[in-house]
Order: structure tokens, then sequence, then C-alpha cells
């Protein structure tokens, strides 16, 4: 419902979601005083940016508001296409950085396909079983098309290598995939399945650095000065804070150094050293709030497909907040994953918006189909 009346402004702007574009704007706000606070004070280098992509994002979130639903379905499956073809493009002709190979150079951007992978897959999937006949989704033809849509973009990844964009991935569309009725004894399966595995891939498949990261989280004391750096940091950031934080701009692992990409991955740290626990707990209420409304987007769709995608573009959304959480308190593996309108970067934050954005065309179908 709408904060705003139709008879003071156009009613396509009275039309918009008010409530969740404010608590949004909420978070993105609260983000750049986190990132002006990790440049001990100054605009520049990452608030300055960071503020300018988000009003980008922003529009582009309510721009694709108003794109009719039906469009969403009818090209989920060329749009997956398109980005599966992208990663392949990567792996031939992409551009290189920090060691990895995961952007395509257009001179007037830096585009990064595997994150435009997120969304589309969650479209892609929930086509696929909304085209599949209702009597098919117990058998085994609605699951191994499933696992080649989830397994090819996700190994495409992993060859960038980006372990936590691949897990991104894999795990939305699992979330389709369960939503759609595919039955719980296939899950339990291939979580036993990835347990027998665990040893293989840590052993043959993981490249060192990833390697050394889950062995870390096994035994974070094992190499405090080193692979263990970054998270042993992070937990004396975060427990110095205590419940109340020392204060905006007294943050002293941040300002000092001590805590490596404070204003990116670990950006949570650097905030709740100055806000405390109530400064985490205020992005967990935001965040919930958020993933409570996609939910509820969910619910009151009319269409399987609006359904699957809404309830998963909700998952998708919880997936960042949680892994990013946890890998920062130590909870999880150091994966890479942002937190959204927090940390410092435009790929999570466009991945964001666009899951905003699709949810909020759903919603608004939704409204007019209850409306008639």
């Amino acid at each position: 419902m709408s904060l705003i009346s139709s008879d003071v402004v156009p009613s396509q702007i009275a039309q918009l979601p008010w409530r969740v574009l404010l608590l949004v704007i909420a978070i993105g706000l609260f983000g750049l005083v986190v990132l002006y606070s990790a440049a001990s004070g100054h605009i520049d280098p990452w608030a300055s940016s960071q503020g300018k992509r988000f009003v980008v994002f922003l529009a582009m979130a309510i721009i694709l508001s108003r794109i009719p639903e039906s469009f969403w379905a009818l090209s989920a499956l060329p749009m997956y296409a398109v980005t599966l073809l992208m990663l392949i493009v990567v792996e031939l002709l992409g551009a290189v950085a920090g060691g990895s190979q995961r952007w395509l150079d257009l001179g007037f951007i830096r585009l990064q396909p595997s994150e435009l992978m997120k969304p589309v897959i969650v479209l892609a999937m929930a086509r696929f079983y909304e085209m599949l006949p209702a009597g098919e989704i117990r058998r085994f033809g609605a699951v191994w098309p499933g696992i080649v849509l989830v397994g090819l973009p996700a190994a495409l990844v992993m060859l960038q290598p980006d372990l936590g964009t691949a897990l991104m991935i894999t795990a939305g569309g699992i979330t389709v995939m369960f939503l759609a009725g595919i039955p719980l004894r296939l899950f339990i399966g291939g979580a036993l399945g990835l347990a027998v595995s665990v040893p293989i891939v840590v052993n043959y498949v993981l490249h060192d650095y990833q390697r050394n990261r889950v062995l870390v989280f096994l035994d974070p004391e094992s190499d405090p000065l080193g692979t263990g750096y970054h998270i042993s940091q992070s937990k004396i950031a975060i427990g110095s804070g205590g419940w109340f934080g020392k204060g905006f701009l007294q943050g002293t692992q941040s300002h000092l150094d001590y805590l490596p990409e404070g204003h990116t991955d670990f950006a949570l740290a650097t905030m709740m050293e100055e806000w405390g626990l109530m400064g985490g707990i205020f992005l967990i209420v935001a965040f919930g709030l958020l993933i409570k409304w996609g939910i509820g987007v969910s619910v009151r769709a009319t269409s399987r497909f609006a359904r699957l995608t809404a309830a998963a573009l909700s998952a998708t959304i919880f997936y960042y907040v949680a892994i990013n959480m946890a890998m920062v308190m130590g909870l999880a593996p150091v994966v890479g994953v942002p937190l959204p309108l927090i940390s410092f970067g435009g790929t999570a934050q466009m991945t964001f918006m666009i899951c905003l954005g699709i949810l909020m065309s759903i919603d608004r179908q939704n409204r007019r189909v209850t409306r008639w």
C-alpha cells in the first residue's frame, strides 16, 4: 500500500511501494555513513561514488518496477542464454584483476556477468518449472534440466575463480527447485552426497587460498597473522564495539588499518565497532522487513512464475545478508560475499536493485489484479 495519495501526485509515483523504498533508502544512507567513517571522515573515495551509484541503481529499480510481469516470464530463458554466453566470453577474453578473471571491459563500464546471473538464474528456473506440467514435477525429468541450468553457470564462475558467487547462483537455483515441489528425498540425498564429496572438493577442486580459508574457519587460531588475519581482526572489531559501539568516527581497527577490507566485505565489522550491537540489530531488522515484504509479494502473486520468482529473489537477498554476516563473525568461511548497500562496490548493489525492481514489478501486477 502506498503512503502517498494519487490526488496529490501522479498515480505512477503514488502507486510505488514507498514503505519499501524508504526502508531501502534508510539502509543505503546508513551504508554511506559507514563508508564515510571507513575513510576516516572523508566522503572520498568511497562514500561519494557509492552514493552516486545508489541513486542511479535506485532509479533503475523503479524503472524495472514498471515492466509487466509477463515480460520477465517471456524473456527469462533468453536472458539466461545471453548471460551464460557472457560468462563463456569472460573465460576467453575477460579482464583480469586481483588474480581473478571476472569482468568484461566494455570501455565505459566493467561488467561482471556472474552478478547478473544471480537474479537471472531465478527467473530461468521459475520459468522452466512454470512450463513443466504439474504431473511431471516429482519425476526425474523435472530434476536433471534444473541441475544443468544451475550447474553450467556455477561451474563457469568457479573457473574465474569466485566461490562466493558460485554458491549464491547455486543457492538461488536450488531454492526455486525446492519451492517448485521437487521431492524432499532428493535434497536429502544431494546433501549427503555433498557431505561425502567435501574432502575431495577441498583437496582437489578449490584453489589454495580457498582451501586455506576453509581450514582457518575450522581452526581460527592456526594462522592468526596469515590467512586467519582478516577474521581475527573482524572479531576484535565487533567485540570491542560492545552494545552501543565506540562512537561515530571513533573506531580503531579500521582507522588504524588493522582491519583489511573494512569498506568492502568486512564493512559490517567497521560499522559494529562504532555502532555496536544496536547497529547490527538495526540492519538485521531492516533487511528482515525487506525480506518479509518480498515473501508477502510471493504469497499474493497470482501466477506460479511470479510466486517462485518473488520467493527465490527474497531468498537471494537473505543469502547475501546471512552469508556476509556469518562470514564477518567467523561463523562461515570467508567467501567474498558483500553486504548489499553497506559494502563498497557497484556489483552487489546493482544485483540487489535488480532483485528489488523485479519484486516491485510483481507486486505492482498483484495490486492491479486485486483492484480489478
